[in-house]
């Protein structure tokens, strides 16, 4: 993104630049809204004049998050939005581009296009509204719902598996993987700029409350007293700790995690995993993927961040071997080129 990205000092904007005028129509108390205004403060310090920022989503509640940035924007078809968001990109490069979906949106009618995406390495950040619930179409089970979760689609509980996105994701090789929680204000604004600046696929799940359809989906560890206790804020570079006490850890006990006591048994700080969100394998941050609460606490922050070429980057490469080995391309020959015939 290095060749987008203009010094901020040169494009003074601040938030009240990327609110637009439409009145924001999400349920009272839906996560959304901080989902919103945690972007819209977040996209001054990129210093990208706002002709050149673009937002597409899908269906859903979180189809809407166009509408709201002043910035351009297409609210496309269910699950389409990384279809057109990577045409987008191939055609145009120098824009910086932005995907607002949802649990449902990205993970059932476009499970397919957010996994192709991801392993393209296409230079967009896909923002996923998590809410363990289909809320627009009133409160059938998504994707993400738990195993049992009786709803109006499921009276007797659902027998379906819940998808884990992070692990999809990393599976898919997006190149950066995160997560936040819709009420941890700094914490996603922090998450949201390191992904908007990671160059290539990013993706980021935002554990979001639907308080009509699916109220406290994450409140059992998301909470202010709990959360301490029942998450891990992931660092670079520094050992899996976490605790109100900050004295419970997380090691390896062969090729799985486990919850240790510092001080107990003879453990210490050396004996724990440490965080690399740089390595280039994604076995670690596999690991921390399927890590959830009650088993364990659940991690939020930058699982994975490397670098590698984008889908743009080759293909722009292709075509320039493609020309410096055939020459300019002619349109109307490559049509009129094989058998032809006149329909008469």
């Amino acid at each position: 993104m290095t060749d987008m990205l203009t010094p901020p000092e040169a494009i003074k904007l601040t938030r009240k630049d990327f609110v637009a005028e439409q009145e924001v129509r999400w349920c009272p108390g839906c996560g959304d809204y901080s989902i919103l205004a945690q972007t819209q403060k977040v996209m001054p310090d990129f210093g990208v004049p706002k002709e050149n920022i673009v937002f597409i989503s899908g269906i859903g509640c979180s189809g809407r998050l166009p509408y709201y940035m002043n910035t351009y924007g297409f609210h496309s078809i269910h699950g389409r939005a990384p279809t057109l968001a990577t045409g987008l990109k191939i055609a145009r490069p120098e824009l910086m581009i932005w995907v607002a979906t949802g649990d449902g949106d990205a993970l059932s009618i476009g499970g397919n296009h957010f996994l192709h995406s991801m392993r393209r390495n296409v230079d967009f950040t896909m923002v996923m509204h998590n809410n363990r619930i289909y809320g627009l179409t009133k409160g059938q089970t998504s994707p993400t719902s738990e195993f049992g979760k009786r709803t109006k689609s499921t009276p007797m509980g659902s027998v379906d598996r819940p998808v884990m996105p992070l692990t999809l994701a990393l599976a898919a090789e997006a190149t950066f993987v995160a997560r936040t929680v819709d009420t941890h204000t700094e914490h996603m604004q922090q998450t949201l700029e390191a992904a908007g600046r990671h160059r290539g696929a990013s993706f980021v799940e935002v554990l979001q409350n639907c308080n009509i359809f699916n109220d406290g989906a994450w409140r059992e560890f998301t909470e202010r007293d709990v959360r301490d206790d029942r998450m891990l804020v992931l660092e670079h570079g520094k050992p899996l700790i976490f605790g109100k006490s900050r004295d419970k850890g997380i090691r390896l006990r062969g090729l799985h995690p486990e919850v240790v006591t510092i001080g107990e048994n003879g453990v210490t700080e050396a004996d724990l995993l440490v965080h690399d969100q740089h390595a280039e394998d994604p076995y670690l941050a596999l690991i921390l993927s399927r890590m959830f609460w009650p088993e364990f606490p659940v991690p939020v922050g930058i699982l994975r961040e490397v670098d590698r070429p984008t889908y743009s980057d080759l293909m722009d490469a292709q075509i320039e071997q493609a020309i410096a080995k055939s020459g300019p391309g002619d349109l109307a020959k490559a049509l009129m080129a094989g058998e032809t015939w006149t329909v008469e």
